[in-house]
């Protein structure tokens, strides 16, 4: 199946949809883990996202170990250091902001493992963005409301699982075009399930499991519930349609839009406000994405393309 040339009006819906929702995830994160340990909030996301819709949903026509390596990296491996990360003192804002760092793990991953070369100016992209990582990671603090060292180390881990869930879905594109997008989501959702409740249980003993989900309030149920079908069913499913339909290097930059939304709602919810020399950090980090994308010409090309549609 041939690509599009460039992203239709409703492809442009779709990664703008992808955008908010992501966007405004960091901070619903946040709000889980002040009652739920992260590998426990890991387990009841992905729960909710599957179960529920087990006897709904078919099972994609796709081999089991493309739902079993989605599932371990988007999910657990993800997941796991984002959740945990978010726990040891990485803001809800900067975390919207290292993560996107995917884009440019995604096209290092894509070159030896999907056969996609690098260009010279996405090498240069690459640098700029790195440079702008350092600066991030050296304004860390350890008082309230700082970013911690190892909360942003977990962090740039999450983005590169990330990255390596996007090179599973090429290459399940790749091994059966046009499988249900949804249905891979959803049984791709029952892998870390168990994983995540084996190391909660493991991590905290299961006592203080059982305490926490039997103290369970309203807050804690709406973030999970908003993490499971928002920010996993509906936007992980548009996303996937996205990878299934464009090149990653076309979808991929429409990510660099999540942290505007984070870092809004970060500063909205929590009072964030990055330092100088984060802010700076960020800065280069986007910038430099966008020059290892060509974000700038492929958004426009996109924008009149969908006028046009």
């Amino acid at each position: 199946m041939n690509a599009p040339a460039h992203l239709s009006r409703a492809d442009l819906g779709r990664a703008l949809a992808v955008v908010v929702i992501w966007g405004l995830n960091f901070v619903v994160m946040k709000l889980g883990l002040r009652e739920l340990s992260p590998m426990l909030l890991g387990a009841l996301r992905f729960a909710a996202a599957s179960l529920p819709l087990l006897l709904f949903v078919r099972m994609p026509a796709l081999p089991w170990r493309y739902l079993l390596a989605y599932g371990l990296a988007q999910g657990l491996g993800q997941f796991g250091f984002l959740f945990l990360g978010l726990k040891l003192g990485m803001t809800a804002g900067m975390a919207s902001v290292v993560m996107q760092t995917q884009a440019f793990f995604t096209l290092m991953l894509a070159a030896p493992l999907l056969g996609e070369r690098a260009r010279r100016r996405q090498w240069v992209g690459i640098a700029v963005a790195l440079a702008g990582l350092v600066l991030i990671a050296t304004a860390h603090g350890e008082g309230p409301g700082q970013m911690t060292l190892i909360g942003f180390l977990l962090t740039l881990s999450a983005a590169f699982m990330w990255a390596s869930s996007n090179i599973v879905v090429r290459f399940a594109t790749r091994a059966v075009p046009g499988y249900d997008p949804f249905g891979f989501i959803v049984w791709s959702s029952l892998v870390p399930i168990v994983p995540f409740a084996v190391v909660a249980v493991m991590m905290e003993g299961p006592p203080a499991v059982v305490r926490q989900l039997a103290n369970l309030d309203l807050g804690a149920l709406l973030s999970v519930l908003y993490l499971a079908w928002f920010a996993t069913l509906l936007a992980y499913t548009l996303w996937t349609r996205l990878l299934q339909r464009h090149p990653a290097g076309r979808v991929v930059p429409f990510s660099l839009l999540v942290p505007v939304v984070g870092l809004a709602a970060a500063a909205v919810c929590f009072g964030e406000r990055p330092s100088a020399a984060q802010w700076v950090g960020t800065a280069a980090v986007l910038l430099g994405l966008m020059v290892n994308q060509g974000f700038g010409a492929r958004t426009l090309a996109s924008l009149r393309d969908a006028k046009r549609a």
